[in-house]
């Protein structure tokens, strides 16, 4: 009998038993060959089986493929404890492994596990793993997925609007293609129209340039006829007249039109007057003038009453890029301009015909001015210097480099020797035309002087600074006679009125203040803001005054009622403005848009 063992936790005494067994050995001896035909079909690789052997019976013309046998790895079920295992450490929960291991081995080494229960784990749970895995598995993907599409539709909205803008921007190129088509064919057909007039224009040259030789005959056969008669009455000295050797038609200087000196007489007319004595740092040459307008009425023009009264009557493209500064000549319908393209140039008024242009700055011109006779400009510059221009020649005569940051601002005395600059070199400079050098420096500031100017018919100075406050000065003994605060930024630029009672300041927050000058206290106060405030200017009557605004705009602002009117027209900011100077029944804006516009 078979050898049998409990299980049960009473010991019992173990009993054996032994059976005798026949094994039988098979021989070959007993086993009959049979002889071999030649048309059986028996596989000569491989073990023969009984499918094999039925199959060449059945088709013995068949002939049998030798078969390979293909292997198969089935999985085992797992028991309970393994799958409590794999589930532990699967969550990484390797205490409770730890501990169920010991238990586990404690159990089943004293027997208290019964068979029934070491079973395998049913296939539902392990399904439920699989499927468990294969969500988790596909919810990442679902995620990864989903960042992907993300990314896709924004890139795809992304490029949706940069096709739209493509669209848009392509449509614009073809419209301005086509006004600039227009455009061209236009001038074509405007140029061709000068043809006619050009040829006119040359024989009218031709003409004048006949005529002008047998004038300047004539004129010569004139000027030998005085000489001969000054000779022979004995009333002018021969000394009184001098010839410009540089002229070739020899013109006496007391006949040549106004302009027309050359450099060298103004350094000699500047001598004749220059005092022989100077009292060290002491400006002799400037000398008090009455205020012809001082006591004067002067009535305000019709169009000063509302702001409907102006309106743009010509608008000039001047130069190329901003206009930073204008002048107004002071006998004839001529206005300057300087622009930051390093040029200045002259225009005639109110038909803004194009006279001349100068170049000589090496960077942007700030300012500009008429000397009192209208002969000569005076150009302020980002090079740190001033020069001084002979209109006639187009061509500077004198130039100043004392300064050594940008000059913002200059301006004539009324007596046409003296001119006056300031800088950010946070100094202001007095310069002698007629000796060719700076007389006086102003200094004081503690910022950036962005203005300067003259009181009418005076020897006072005035400067406003970034440093907020305005300083009146003596230009004889260069010191400061008064200092106005009030304003909370940095001043851009003063001015007096024509009757020399009020000054006007403006600062870079717009705001705009009027100054008695007899009591030295800010008489209003208006904001034009809060955009920058660049120049300001009174109308000749004193009763208007002029802002012109960084908005593009320009402010009128009507001194008795404090009104305040505004111009639109420019499409950049309004860098300076005048008034005409006899009637102020025109104005002139010059803006950062290049442009000149007349109002009226």
């Amino acid at each position: 009998m078979a050898a049998t063992r409990d299980f049960t936790n009473k010991k019992q005494p173990e009993l054996y038993s032994l059976e005798k067994h026949e094994v039988v050995l098979d021989t070959d001896d007993d086993f009959l060959y049979g002889e071999r035909l030649a048309g059986d079909n028996i596989p000569e690789t491989g073990e023969e089986t009984i499918d094999s052997s039925i199959r060449t019976y059945r088709h013995p013309s068949e002939k049998s493929q030798p078969s390979v046998p293909i292997s198969s790895v089935s999985r085992m079920p797992e028991v309970v404890d393994d799958y409590v295992r794999n589930f532990l450490h699967r969550m990484g929960m390797k205490k409770t492994l730890g501990c169920f291991q010991t238990e586990w081995y404690e159990f089943q080494s004293r027997g208290n596990i019964p068979k029934e229960e070491l079973t395998s784990v049913p296939d539902a749970y392990h399904q439920n793993q699989l499927l468990h895995e294969q969500l988790q598995h596909i919810s990442k993907e679902l995620q990864r997925s989903q960042v992907t599409c993300s990314k896709a539709q924004e890139e795809c909205v992304k490029l949706r609007k940069e096709r739209d803008y493509s669209r848009m921007h392509h449509k614009r190129l073809e419209q301005n293609k086509e006004r600039l088509v227009a455009e061209i064919q236009r001038l074509k057909k405007h140029c061709s129209t000068y043809e006619p007039s050009i040829q006119e224009m040359k024989k009218k040259y031709e003409a004048a340039m006949k005529e002008k030789t047998l004038t300047k005959l004539e004129l010569e056969k004139t000027l030998s006829h005085i000489t001969s008669l000054q000779n022979s009455m004995g009333i002018f000295d021969a000394s009184n007249i001098e010839f410009d050797t540089k002229d070739e038609s020899c013109i006496p200087h007391y006949l040549m039109p106004i302009g027309q000196t050359t450099r060298s007489q103004h350094v000699k007319r500047a001598q004749e007057k220059s005092p022989s004595k100077c009292e060290p740092n002491v400006v002799q040459f400037l000398k008090d003038v009455i205020n012809p307008h001082q006591h004067r009425d002067i009535h305000p023009a019709p169009n000063l009453s509302t702001a409907e009264g102006f309106r743009p009557n010509k608008t000039i493209q001047a130069h190329k890029v901003a206009i930073s500064g204008i002048a107004l000549h002071p006998k004839e319908q001529v206005l300057a301009t300087v622009s930051d393209d390093q040029s200045w140039m002259l225009w005639s008024l109110p038909d803004g015909q194009h006279i001349m242009t100068g170049e000589g700055h090496s960077d942007w011109i700030s300012d500009v001015d008429f000397n009192p006779e209208g002969t000569m400009i005076a150009t302020s510059s980002g090079d740190s210097t001033v020069k001084i221009w002979d209109i006639s020649r187009q061509d500077y005569i004198l130039q100043f480099t004392d300064h050594t940051q940008p000059v913002w601002s200059c301006e004539w005395h009324c007596g046409g020797d003296v001119l006056i600059s300031c800088s950010m070199d946070n100094t202001a400079k007095i310069w002698d035309i007629n000796n060719e050098r700076c007389r006086s420096t102003l200094r004081g500031h503690a910022d950036s002087v962005n203005g300067i100017t003259f009181l009418p018919y005076s020897n006072i100075v005035c400067t406003c600074s970034a440093d907020k406050t305005i300083s009146l000065w003596d230009a004889r003994t260069g010191i400061c006679a008064q200092t106005f605060y009030g304003h909370f930024h940095s001043c851009n630029h003063v001015t007096f009125s024509l009757k020399g009672d009020t000054l006007a300041s403006c600062d870079s927050y717009g705001v705009v203040k009027l100054w008695d000058v007899r009591t030295a206290s800010a008489m209003a106060t208006v904001d034009v803001g809060p955009h920058p405030a660049n120049h300001v200017a009174f109308d000749p009557s004193g009763s208007v005054l002029a802002v012109a605004s960084n908005d593009g705009t320009i402010k009128m602002y009507h001194i008795a009622t404090g009104k305040v009117d505004t111009l639109h027209n420019h499409e950049d900011s309004v860098n300076s403005v005048l008034f005409d100077r006899l009637a102020g029944a025109y104005l002139v804006s010059a803006s950062h848009d290049a442009t000149i516009r007349i109002w009226s």
